[in-house]
């Protein structure tokens, strides 16, 4: 089972390896950047917003969708990907988180 998908827990797993579940192959994904985001004054209390960085082979250059992903210690999620950067030598994915906290 999945843990919850929070700043902290992402925070907790920095330069670990994810593995992304595409069609009949894994491609591996590292977690290399957690940025969290401060409240704006217009906006509700109680928010959970940040984003997380993923970077990739260049051999593989992922479109933009949900993926399932799976970690070692946070279990397996699906999680929505865009890339934002890359070349032949690796690609940057980004997933960005904007909820209420429980």
């Amino acid at each position: 089972m999945a843990v919850a998908l929070t700043e902290k827990e992402f925070f907790q797993h920095l330069n670990t390896s994810f593995q992304l579940k595409l069609d009949d192959q894994k491609v591996e994904l590292e977690l290399v950047e957690v940025k969290g985001y401060l409240p704006l004054a217009q906006e509700q209390t109680g928010m959970e917003r940040f984003s997380v960085f993923f970077d990739g082979p260049g051999s593989v250059r992922l479109p933009q969708r949900l993926y399932a992903l799976a970690h070692e210690q946070m279990g397996e999620f699906e999680i929505f990907l865009v890339p934002i950067s890359g070349n032949e030598q690796g690609f940057r994915y980004e997933a960005v988180f904007n909820y209420f906290k429980k």
